[in-house]
């Protein structure tokens, strides 16, 4: 049965010379490696692991590294141990970097010059590209080519199995301690098999991948499903909107997957009208849906009507529904109606039953690529799974006439205020049709009368457009319009930018 470390061998042999990682390290500038040279190398750091420490079939290793070849060969390294590679968000401190390591009982963690600092900080400084303390071991990978020289090429050798773990990775705690979502070979390939399909990825396909690998839509919708058919991976360290621009017209990339914020903030280039960005067929978003005026926005600067809308999460591989470019003319904004391959997709209400047409309720996933469980926590996992199999997603929706849902809010987000329920992501996406405003958030706050009253966050367009009680009396009345009373802001602050984790969610928590 195929794991995802024969996807490496085959492609070794079957596109052996064909680019598969075109990295762009601002060290080094551009370098290309082949499917061989993957394929070899991944294989020498695979007989390094396990001579220098150890490793064997089900042992966890952290990768605490940006996107890049290095972590390209060190994720099918693990694999080729039949280990379980553990991808940590580089942004994490030192305490929130050893809660994971501790947490997933990860053996070695590796990492590099670009983010070492939370490694140092844990584990020490590195003498000869390894550092050790009483809890932790750490690898630096920056000179692989040196390190593995004297490793064997060969593919190590253990049994493949398809149902074996080999993938843990964490949510991205907005609401609390980040949870370890595990994954077996056998669910990942069918991720990776729907994204190949729905995207139309080919051997010729060329991805652009700048959003992190160590969240699971860039991870296993891109690299993995690229992998999958054979295409080139063309990977950079960080994202800004020049450097989309500059990779999509340089490398003719033909995929893209970023969150909303990042066509956003591209969009807002001065140059990119000049861009050549033909070769792009696919532009993927996930993460939040675009707004009707933001969805026109983007098609305008990026000259595509190539937008994609993808929706699920973390525990569901993410697999869940698609927005097609054709439906976005009337559609944006909501998540699409069709469940992707190898998933569905189902509404219910608090009585389990199907709420009806344009009636909230919660947006249930079912399919081949859910996660095995929460690591080590039956409780988290018996609570995200109905009695059926199913995963609870907390996403509360409208489903309307024609099948489309609408996400109306986060279960966990919604506002209760004077018994009533205010959805923050309605009041948000009429604030983000007035001028003045470029984002925002809504939460809701203690109120000794009301329980909780609505307050919204705003960055604005220009920072000189206004404030104070004028700004908030024009906001209070476009709002007037279109929403009822009980649902309108009491209170409106001005912030420079929302707080956002490296996937692109804001993270509510530290708005207040």
């Amino acid at each position: 049965m195929l794991t995802l470390d024969q996807l490496i061998a085959r492609n070794a042999r079957k596109f052996t010379d064909s680019a598969a990682v075109i990295d762009y390290d601002p060290r080094f500038g551009r370098q290309q490696h082949s499917w061989q040279q993957l394929h070899e190398q991944s294989n020498q750091l695979a007989d390094f692991l396990k001579q220098r420490y150890s490793l064997q079939k089900g042992d966890r290793v952290g990768l605490f590294l940006p996107n890049g070849y290095a972590f390209v060969l060190a994720y099918f390294a693990i694999q080729k141990l039949g280990g379980i590679a553990v991808p940590i968000n580089v942004k994490l401190t030192a305490p929130e970097l050893s809660y994971i390591l501790d947490n997933s009982g990860a053996k070695v963690v590796l990492t590099g010059k670009l983010t070492e600092a939370a490694v140092i900080k844990l584990i020490g400084e590195p003498s000869g590209g390894e550092a050790a303390c009483d809890d932790y071991q750490a690898l630096w990978l920056d000179n692989y080519n040196e390190l593995l020289d004297p490793y064997s090429i060969a593919p190590p050798n253990h049994i493949d199995d398809q149902l074996a773990p080999c993938t843990l990775l964490y949510t991205s705690g907005t609401t609390g301690r980040p949870k370890g979502v595990l994954f077996n070979h056998q669910r990942l390939l069918a991720v990776a098999t729907m994204m190949a399909v729905e995207m139309e990825m080919k051997p010729a396909s060329r991805l652009l991948e700048l959003m992190p690998f160590t969240h699971s839509a860039p991870l296993n919708l891109f690299l993995l499903a690229g992998t999958l058919v054979g295409a080139s991976h063309v990977v950079a360290p960080t994202f800004t909107p020049d450097l989309l621009l500059d990779l999509a017209e340089q490398e003719g990339t033909t995929h893209f997957f970023g969150a909303p914020v990042a066509y956003l903030l591209a969009a807002q280039q001065p140059d990119i009208a000049k861009r050549d960005l033909s070769k792009m067929t696919h532009w993927v978003y996930g993460g939040a849906p675009l707004s009707s005026a933001q969805v026109q926005a983007v098609r305008k600067a990026f000259n595509t009507n190539a937008l994609y809308c993808v929706y699920g999460l973390t525990e569901a591989g993410p697999t869940g529904t698609l927005l097609m470019p054709e439906e976005h003319d009337d559609k944006a904004g909501s998540v699409g109606k069709r469940a992707a391959l190898h998933t569905e997709i189902r509404l219910v209400n608090e009585d389990g039953e199907d709420p009806g047409v344009d009636t909230p309720g919660e947006i249930e996933i079912g399919g081949d690529g859910c996660m095995l469980e929460y690591w080590q926590n039956p409780g988290a996992t018996n609570d995200i799974r109905t009695a059926d199999g199913w995963l609870k997603t907390g996403d509360i929706a409208v489903r309307d006439a024609d099948g489309f849902y609408w996400i109306v809010d986060r279960k966990k987000d919604i506002i209760i205020s004077g018994g009533v329920n205010i959805y923050p992501r309605e009041v948000e996406t009429v604030l983000l049709e007035h001028p003045k405003v470029a984002d925002t958030a809504v939460i809701g706050v203690p109120n000794d009368q009301w329980g909780e009253s609505v307050k919204a966050f705003v960055v604005l367009k220009d920072p000189q457009a206004g404030s104070g009680n004028e700004l908030a009396k024009q906001l209070r009345d476009f709002l007037a319009e279109q929403l009822a009373d009980y649902k309108l802001p009491r209170q409106f602050e001005v912030i420079k930018e929302l707080p956002r984790n490296a996937n692109g969610k804001v993270l509510k928590h530290e708005l207040s």
